[in-house]
């Protein structure tokens, strides 16, 4: 269950440390959204990755990470309920291992 949400947030990176010859050179990297900051601290706590979960806490305020991961939240049991042809309530439960309402 949380291997699939994992897969939609996790960024993998396969380039190589020097640009090839097929591959141009990129500007400096711009500073994470909260968006990123979001999707990296909820990854990284699912994965126990204290120190990504404290890099991502550090690229936005609190309050910013706290509607990133929020916002996640609500597009992940959205998806689900989608997958799962049931109401957002009832995956959220599920998620929380309530009884159903």
């Amino acid at each position: 269950m949380f291997g699939s949400i994992r897969k939609l947030f996790t960024r993998v990176t396969t380039r190589s440390a020097r640009p090839g010859p097929e591959e141009p050179v990129r500007p400096a990297r711009r500073p994470p959204n909260l968006f990123e900051a979001a999707a990296v601290y909820v990854a990284a706590s699912a994965d126990n990755d204290q120190e990504s979960a404290d890099e991502a806490r550090g690229w936005v305020s609190p309050e910013a990470l706290s509607f990133g991961v929020s916002e996640l939240a609500c597009r992940a049991v959205i998806a689900l309920a989608r997958e799962r042809d049931e109401s957002p309530r009832t995956v959220a439960r599920a998620l929380l291992g309530l009884p159903s309402a």
